[in-house]
């Protein structure tokens, strides 16, 4: 019996340390977003964003960022397609709701940072089956990156997409790696005028990686 209280004391104060862990605002989330770098981590936000767009459900933020990282996951088994669609999945319905919480006519900027989301999330699909989804979500990747970029013409992030798209699409399919180049080095441009805060304003680290290819 000792054993036993013992074990529920022990597992109620391990779950006290671990709830106490997590960001308590989407500030301190939006922090630990900058160092994330491995599946993990976006997994571990993603849920700290989910819990965060219940407690905000007027703000398109929390939705917009945990649809980040389950497409950053997509992006980082790309290679592995089978793990894929469960985050896909969820990026897709959480992504949307962000959507639908944005006028885009009057919220320009903020809309073209969701469509350049919803572009990777899609693209996420295409890892899941090139052969299968490639022409449907392919298409609809590419749909909605040109929405973002024509809502914000100088949208790093919507860059960064674009110049990603290019290098990894092989030249008869469009694809075209000094394009490429130029737009990773538009967007960093472009991120250097940007001050950080809860407002989306990743792309450097991504933008680094891509140009490392052309040294």
């Amino acid at each position: 019996m000792k054993k036993t209280i013992l074990s529920l004391l022990m597992l109620f104060s391990f779950s006290a340390m671990v709830w106490a862990q997590q960001p308590a605002s989407l500030g301190e989330a939006v922090r630990q977003l900058d160092k994330a770098a491995a599946v993990k981590d976006f997994e571990a936000l993603e849920k700290t964003f989910v819990s965060l767009a219940e407690k905000q459900p007027q703000s398109w933020l929390p939705w917009y960022y945990a649809a980040y990282c389950n497409a950053r996951i997509g992006f980082l088994y790309q290679d592995d397609g089978e793990k894929i669609e469960p985050y896909s999945n969820k990026g897709e319905e959480q992504i949307s709701r962000a959507v639908s919480l944005v006028d885009s006519a009057s919220h320009k900027a903020w809309s073209s940072e969701i469509y350049t989301v919803m572009s990777m999330v899609y693209r996420t699909k295409v890892f899941i089956n090139p052969m299968t989804y490639g022409r449907k979500y392919g298409s609809l990747s590419e749909k909605y990156l040109q929405v973002a970029r024509q809502l914000a013409p100088e949208n790093p992030r919507a860059l960064y997409v674009q110049a990603w798209v290019k290098y990894y699409t092989p030249k008869l399919w469009g694809g075209d790696k000094q394009l490429a180049k130029e737009l990773a080095g538009k967007s960093l441009a472009l991120l250097a005028k940007e001050q950080s805060g809860d407002t989306p304003h990743w792309g450097k680290a991504e933008n680094e990686a891509l140009l490392s290819k052309f040294r």
